[in-house]
């Protein structure tokens, strides 16, 4: 199946300084004092402890991970993701704004990097070591956030000078990987929907309990529906197994009340009783 048209491949790369470093005195302090073998264990001191400029950094570098990977499926094995083209604008938009962000932050590490140093000498004490911190330009490298946009491969794109018979071949094997590809891809889809079912069945099973205190959110509605409305553009295989269970999901929520759900049992039930519907009709 081709799938050129329908989605494309994505690769997000970001670098944070993680600026921890192994104290070989205080490592060899601790052995010794356990009367421990010399790599019993040993002390890894943060360059940075009492601030947060750079913590801040890692902490934004995560988010934009983890909403690339949920906005995409996996490819291949060196980085590269699918991303469907339906979702294609919001993506771009929303990573733009990621990287303006990192490299803002970036930039007031930077200008204040002298002055962290300093801090880190009043808050380290003993533990510092000016040897630690590199010259403000290698630092600059060790941060990065990079992003690559290319189309899908077309099994027929070979510009290569080789008979015909091996060519064929190499077709063959070619499309055979990029089915299995799509294949394992789309394993994530029904991966999110099983858990997000899942979840919800064993919090509907604890609130059977009319004397349990259990806390119901905005989101235990809100959740599921979004999801929904994500698998529409993730399903770029047009399987419609997946179609047919995200449906069944999001029409269950759409009939659910909140207030139903904290105040009656009953609610509850009926509701436990349809996503228990959806996990048991379909080969997870």
């Amino acid at each position: 199946m081709s799938i050129s048209a329908s989605a494309v491949l994505v690769e997000l790369n970001i670098s944070v300084w993680p600026a921890t470093i192994k104290d070989e005195r205080i490592s060899e302090q601790v052995t010794n004092a356990a009367s421990a073998v010399a790599d019993a264990g040993q002390f890894r001191k943060n360059l940075f402890a009492g601030t947060s400029l750079r913590k801040d950094i890692e902490k934004h570098a995560a988010r934009a991970r983890l909403y690339n990977n949920m906005r995409t499926l996996p490819w291949a094995d060196k980085g590269e993701r699918l991303l469907p083209t339906k979702l294609f604008m919001d993506w771009k938009i929303s990573m733009s704004t990621y990287q303006h962000s990192f490299d803002t932050m970036c930039g007031t590490f930077f200008q204040n990097y002298t002055i962290l140093v300093n801090q880190a000498q009043t808050n380290l004490r003993g533990l510092f070591n000016a040897d630690d911190y590199p010259p403000l330009d290698e630092v600059k490298k060790k941060f990065a956030f990079n992003l690559t946009v290319k189309p899908v491969p077309e099994s027929g794109d070979f510009r290569l000078d080789i008979p015909a018979t091996d060519l064929a071949e190499i077709k063959q094997e070619f499309e055979n990987q990029q089915t299995q590809k799509l294949a394992d891809a789309m394993r994530t889809p029904w991966e999110r929907l099983h858990t997000m079912l899942t979840a919800m069945s064993d919090k509907l099973a604890k609130g059977k309990d009319a004397d349990a205190k259990m806390r119901w959110h905005d989101s235990f509605i809100s959740n599921p529906l979004e999801l929904c409305q994500l698998l529409t553009a993730m399903n770029i295989s047009n399987d419609p197994k997946l179609e047919e269970a995200r449906k069944q999901l999001e029409l269950t929520m759409l009939g659910t009340n909140l207030e139903a759900l904290k105040e009656d049992v009953g609610a509850r039930e009926d509701l436990k009783s349809k996503v228990d519907g959806i996990l048991g009709k379909f080969n997870w």
